[in-house]
């Protein structure tokens, strides 16, 4: 299950407020990340599995996704830059992408990490930062996309 939707499913049942944290997570927002909402709905959907039986689970996950299914269209289910940019230098038989963190700055808990994406197909690294490693690795990868005029 994807991060974000899960993490929007837990802000609907409003789980953040329910969640007991440690004092450095309350401080950091903790009951407000993504990654902390999301485990919580995993957990949740666990605990429904442990509690019942495979059935109900199903239906409770399917009812939270069910609008969100029905929304789905070819065009809304694109991969991911990362994806699409690998699939892109493997249909031209050119190595893929290489991502380097040349730079994690701030407090351990709100970092902001720098990312270079290196392809051959460009003379220059492409750099994105962004609170993850992850995330700032789908910049760099959107970015090399557009300068390729991919997207």
């Amino acid at each position: 299950m994807k991060g974000e939707t899960l993490a929007e499913i837990a802000r609907e049942f409003e789980l953040g407020e329910c969640l007991i944290l440690g004092e450095g997570e309350m401080k950091s927002g903790g009951h407000r990340r993504d990654s902390i909402l999301a485990d919580s709905v995993e957990a949740l959907i666990g605990a429904i599995y442990t509690e019942t039986d495979f059935e109900t689970c199903r239906t409770h996950v399917l009812s939270w996704y069910s609008e969100r299914l029905a929304l789905l269209t070819v065009d809304t289910t694109a991969k991911d830059a990362k994806s699409q940019l690998q699939e892109h230098l493997q249909s031209l038989r050119k190595p893929l992408p290489e991502y380097e963190v040349v730079e994690a700055a701030g407090e351990s808990h709100a970092q902001i990490f720098t990312i270079e994406c290196r392809v051959v197909l460009l003379k220059q690294p492409v750099r994105a930062q962004a609170s993850n490693r992850r995330e700032a690795e789908k910049l760099a990868a959107t970015e090399v996309l557009r300068l390729l005029d991919i997207q």
